[in-house]
Parts: C-alpha cells; sequence; structure tokens
C-alpha cells in the first residue's frame, strides 16, 4: 500500500526521525510528569507541569510563518538538538546535585515550544521529499507510526523509571534526539524550483483544505506572518458563525468539558498510580510502572478505538456517543473502585476503547457533514477548544487532587462522563444524529 514512499530514501530518513522523536515526546512527558511527582510528592505540582507542557500547543499556528521562512533541514536538525540538550540538563543536574522541580518546570515548557515548531517543519518538508500521488499513503504511514510509538513509549516509560529510575531515562531519552538530529541533517530537500509538483504555490505543510485555508500551521508561499496570524483568527470567527447555533455548537461544548476532564487525569495520575496495590509480580516495578502501565491502557484503548471506528460507521452517531460514553463512564467508575493495578488498567484500556471511536466519529462529522468551503475553519475551531481545554483542566485538577484527595479527583472525571451521557440523552439533537454520512450539521 505504501511501496512508493518506502522506497524512497528521504522519506525513510524522514520516518524514521519523526518516529523518534515522537518516542522521545511520551518518554520525556511520562519520565518529567513521575519526576515532578518524586521531587515533590504533590499533585498541584503535577497539574503545573502538565499546564505548562500542553499551553504551548494552543500557540502552534504562530510557528506556521516561521517554519515557512527558516531553512527545512536547519530547523529539523537544530530543533532536535536543542531538545537533546535540554533533556540532558535534567541528568547532568541530578549527577551534580543541583536538580529541582524549577528545572523540570522550566525544561518541560521550552521542549513543547521547540515541538511545536519541529512538527510543523515536518509536515511542510514531507510533500518536498514524495510525489503528490503518494501524499495520503505517507501520512496514513506517519500517523499510524505516531500512534504506535505513543503506546509503546507511554508504556516503557513508566516500566523503565521503576527499574533505572527517572533522570537515567532522560539520558536514554537524549540519545533519541541525537538520532534524530543526524537523520535530519542529512535529508536532502530540494529547492522549491527543483520540487516539481510539490513547488508550486501550494502550502507547504499539511494537505492543504478544500475551502483553500490551512490547518493552522503553514502560511502561502508568499505569506507574511501578519497574514498567517490574521486569517487563523478570521478563520476561527468565521466558523463559529457558521456552526452558531447547530447541533455541533452542542457537541462542541461537551467536547471542552471532555478535554478538561482529561487533563484532571493527566493531573491526578501520578498520585493515582502511587495509591494501586500493585501484584508481587510487578512490585519490582514499583508505582512509576504503575504509572506507565496505565498511560499504556489510555493510549491502548485509544489506538483500538480508533482502528474499531469502521465498526459503527453505519450506525447511528446518537447511539454510538451514548453508548460509547456510557461505556466508559461505567468503566472508568469500576476501575477507580477496584484500585488494583491489573484489573484497573484492563478497566482502563476498555474506557478508552469508545474515546478513540468517537474522536474518529467527529472528525469524520466535520468533514462530511460541513460545507467543503467551511471544513478548514470548522476544523480549526474544533482543534483550538480541544488543545484549549486540557492543559487549563490539568491546572485545574492539580489543586483539585491536592485539596481534595486523588480518588475524588478520579471519580469526578468518571461522573463527567456520566453527565456526557446524560446530556446526550437529554439533547434530541444529539441523542438522534445519524450515521455519520448522513448527518448535517
Amino acid at each position: 500500500m505504501i511501496s512508493g514512499p518506502v522506497t524512497n530514501s528521504e522519506f525513510r530518513k524522514l520516518f524514521a526521525g519523526r518516529a523518534l522523536t515522537n518516542l522521545g515526546d511520551s518518554l520525556y512527558f511520562v519520565a518529567a510528569m513521575w519526576l515532578v511527582y518524586e521531587l515533590t510528592g504533590d499533585p498541584f505540582y503535577t497539574g503545573l507541569a502538565g499546564f505548562l507542557t500542553m499551553v504551548p500547543g494552543t500557540f502552534q499556528f504562530l510557528a506556521g510563518p516561521l517554519v515557512d521562512q527558516w531553512p527545512l533541514r536547519r530547523t529539523l536538525f537544530s530543533s532536535q538538538a536543542l531538545q537533546a540538550v535540554l533533556v540532558l540538563s535534567i541528568p547532568v543536574a541530578e549527577y551534580y546535585g543541583v536538580l529541582t522541580v524549577e528545572l523540570v518546570l522550566i525544561v518541560m515548557p521550552l521542549l513543547s515550544i521547540i515541538n511545536e515548531i519541529a512538527n510543523p517543519a515536518m509536515v511542510a518538508t514531507l510533500p518536498k521529499l514524495i510525489e503528490d500521488s503518494e501524499l495520503v499513503a505517507a501520512n496514513s504511514a506517519i500517523a499510524v507510526a505516531k500512534k504506535g510509538v505513543s503506546l509503546v513509549g507511554n508504556g516503557v516509560a513508566g516500566i523503565l523509571i521503576g527499574l533505572v529510575g527517572a533522570t537515567t531515562l532522560f539520558t536514554f531519552n537524549s540519545v533519541t534526539f541525537v538520532i534524530s538530529a543526524l537523520l535530519f541533517v542529512t535529508l536532502v530537500i530540494p529547492e522549491p524550483s527543483d520540487s516539481g509538483a510539490n513547488s508550486s504555490t501550494e502550502p507547504q505543510g499539511e494537505v492543504p483544505t478544500t475551502d483553500g485555508g490551512n490547518t493552522g500551521d503553514v502560511t502561502t508561499a508568499d505569506g507574511e506572518a501578519d497574514v498567517e496570524e490574521s486569517s487563523y483568527v478570521e478563520e476561527l470567527r468565521m466558523g463559529f458563525s457558521y456552526i452558531r447555533g447547530t447541533v455541533f455548537t452542542k457537541l462542541m461544548v461537551g467536547a471542552a468539558v471532555l478535554n478538561f476532564t482529561s487533563g484532571i487525569t493527566l493531573a491526578a495520575l501520578p498520585s493515582f498510580a502511587d495509591s494501586l496495590t500493585i501484584p508481587s509480580v510487578l512490585a519490582a516495578f514499583g508505582a512509576a510502572g504503575s504509572y506507565g502501565i496505565l498511560m499504556g491502557a489510555f493510549s491502548g484503548g485509544t489506538f483500538i478505538g480508533s482502528i474499531a471506528a469502521n465498526v459503527v460507521n453505519q450506525r447511528p452517531l446518537g447511539y454510538t456517543l451514548m453508548g460509547g460514553f456510557g461505556l466508559a463512564s461505567v468503566c472508568w467508575i469500576m476501575a477507580i473502585a477496584v484500585s488494583w493495578l491489573p484489573v484497573t488498567a484492563a478497566l482502563f484500556v476498555i474506557a478508552f476503547v469508545p474515546m478513540g471511536v468517537i474522536s474518529i466519529q467527529l472528525a469524520s462529522l466535520i468533514q462530511s457533514a460541513a460545507p467543503e468551503n467551511i471544513v478548514g475553519r470548522v476544523t480549526s475551531l474544533y482543534s483550538s477548544l480541544s488543545a484549549g481545554a486540557v492543559p487549563f483542566g490539568s491546572l485545574v485538577g492539580g489543586v483539585f487532587t491536592s485539596q481534595f484527595g486523588v480518588q475524588t479527583a478520579m471519580f469526578v472525571v468518571g461522573i463527567g462522563l456520566v453527565c456526557m451521557t446524560a446530556y446526550i440523552a437529554i439533547l434530541p439533537e444529539l441523542r438522534t444524529l445519524p450515521q455519520v454520512d448522513e448527518a448535517t450539521l
């Protein structure tokens, strides 16, 4: 299926470099969140760490003009080299006895900011390396690899932390970024005049939307930074004007609430993992291993759901939403009540399967129900709300967990899922949504 791009040596370098970058991202996020908890024992700081790490993602659109102006190979190499240095600063600080939570809280957002530049640079590089006809296959391969690497990275990171410690994992993490940097520095990226069809006035980023807009990562070939930012804001405004009063507005409110509760989960999870009963066979991994297993359960359930989304494609979306959130809420509350690692992790996997299904269904709803000339704008609005809710949920979740305890915080997330199920059941516009390809906004 992807024989075309795979035979391209430059694509293979980009693919391998991006996979290693994704692995590095997973490793440092899990390691840093656990290290913050280990240094402080306070969920407030894990919530703050999650907020500082994720909030740069809401400003990724600002990276577009920079990516278009900077040489891509140099940008890719520099981003990985800088991340390697920043990650390595953690074990170096521990070696000299000066490691503090403040240093970790500074390094995490800096890594995220660099990553928000690296990601669109990788996207912009892809169409310069392969033919347009191979873009779909190449993007599909990259997306599958990203999810798979995230699944493995989240689970393995926690286990490795339990075995060798978080700071040692940071040392290994720096090696992944060094290898990525070496791969990227050897990339041969054709100049615009030599890249054939890909050198037209198409944006040098993700595949253009059907309405000629952008995804927030890129500008046109001759665009300026102020045009990019203005265009982004205008797209959000026009998208909001279009969906105001439609069923999608109600869906977005629910999505924002869910993402907010997801942020609470990220803040509370290290403390929750520390509270679980661990069977003797897993005792060697400790609480850090429990944390990694739970992170792997989240990613695993979402990954399975993404793959299985087609199974419910012909069923009414309203029923899928109610059933999915209902199943997730039951499994979540049971997982918290049991508090035994093997059963809790298994229930979390089941709880996140419908989350993966629903995320695919909602993305497909935008693409199929919105008119072609508004898809990009609605997508930008949905993405902005989704990205913005999680870090603030993490910040609030840290404060809440610190004040009321981890069990209460995790149960609040379960109650949020129950409320989401009831929200859909009560509103006839949501309850009666037809299958995705028949729905309208």
